[in-house]
Parts: structure tokens; sequence; C-alpha cells
């Protein structure tokens, strides 16, 4: 069973978690190249409001100006990871995970399933059915019409070695999705756990959900770093 290395956060600055993890995955790669053992790292936290958009990604799926950012007290990055964009905030479960993907399985699209996989079966914890979209990344709610995104995916991985990761709606503030096309999909909505259920969710618990199933679709254990 392999081991990965857990650090939650909690609050950090986008670019201060980027660079952790650049860190992290260089880290990983050098080990790589001299054939030593490599360790993973899975990384919970939250950001400050941020929007972040990825390599696919156009600038026009943003409908703020510079000026309207600052007004929303918003930062903006254009990053490495696939995607378009995304914005994240306090109330968002923010997850990357840094795996050295030899030690798992060497397939990107599985994953993506997999990462899927974790948050439906914590969904289920709250009574939600979450679903997949044929040729999208992500988890929505609903059917047809009234589908809402609750999660939104985006990773990079280098010789095998995953960063970025995904976002869980769970008490934010959805007002800020409607400042972009969030990942690039006019058509259905963006929803979360306290919309769906009408009442905040206890985060810590929320948490504790992501890392059991994290574990469980993963078959590993993890280490508190």
């Amino acid at each position: 069973m392999n081991s990965v290395f857990f650090k939650n956060l909690g609050i950090i600055d986008f670019k201060e978690a980027w660079s952790l993890q650049e860190d992290l995955l260089d880290s990983i790669i050098v080990c790589k190249k001299e054939k030593k053992p490599t360790k993973s790292h899975l990384i919970f936290c939250q950001h400050p409001h941020v929007y972040t958009l990825g390599k696919s990604g156009k600038k026009e799926h943003l409908l703020l100006s510079d000026e309207e950012l600052v007004k929303r007290g918003a930062n903006f990055y254009k990053i490495n990871r696939g995607g378009d964009i995304t914005y994240h905030g306090p109330g968002q479960l923010v997850v990357y995970p840094v795996l050295d993907l030899d030690n798992f399985f060497t397939d990107i699209h599985r994953y993506l399933r997999f990462l899927e996989e974790v948050v439906i079966r914590v969904l289920l914890e709250y009574g939600l059915e979450g679903k997949r979209l044929d040729g999208a990344t992500g988890v929505w709610l609903g059917r047809g019409g009234g589908l809402r995104k609750i999660c939104a995916m985006g990773v990079r991985a280098s010789r095998w070695v995953t960063m970025h990761g995904l976002a869980f709606n769970a008490n934010v503030d959805l007002d800020y999705f409607n400042n972009i096309i969030p990942c690039g999909i006019s058509e259905g909505g963006v929803t979360s756990l306290n919309r769906e259920l009408e009442k905040d969710v206890d985060f810590l618990k929320l948490e504790g959900l992501f890392e059991f199933y994290f574990k469980e679709v993963f078959d590993c254990k993890l280490i508190k770093a």
C-alpha cells in the first residue's frame, strides 16, 4: 500500500500554495532522475478570493476588468494546469495531490476519474448523487437543464508527477462565480453543499470524509506531515 504525506494548510494565498506544489513536484522529479524512492503528497487548503486560468482557457471567460478585480478583493493568475477559468475562495475545499503516479498507475484519465470518484462518495454521505459528464472533468448534481457543477478539476503532470487538483464547493460565496464563465461552460449553473442542503456544512467533517474516501479510492495510507 502506498503512503501519501498529508498536510492541511488552512487558508493560504494561492501563489504560495502553487509555489509549494512546484517545489514538491521538482523534488520528486529529482528523485526519479536519480532512481531514488519518491514521496507523494496530499494538500488540503482554502484560498482568499482568486480566479485562475488554465492553459486551454480564454481570458474573456473572466468577466471583470483589472479595476473590478481590485474592488472585489480578488486576484487573478494564469497558471500551468489544464482546463479553463475557475474561482477559489473561503469555504471551498481545495485539494492538491502531488502524486508520483509511477507508484499508483500511469494513466491520467484514470487519475481524474479516481478524483471524481472520491467526490462522488463524499456527496453520497450528504444524500446527494454526484454525476460525471461525458467529455468533461468534474462532478455535477442534477440532470438535463438542471445540471449544477459542485466540483471543478484541473491538473498538470510532469514525468507522471501530478499537481493542482480540485475545488469542492462547500460553504462558498457563489456570487463570485457570476464573474466568470466557469470552466468555459456557459450552460448549467454552479452550486455548493450549503446551497443544496440549505445550511452550512461542518468543514472539518467534510475534510475528514474526503481523507477517508481518498484513502479508500487510491488504496493508500495518509501520513500527517
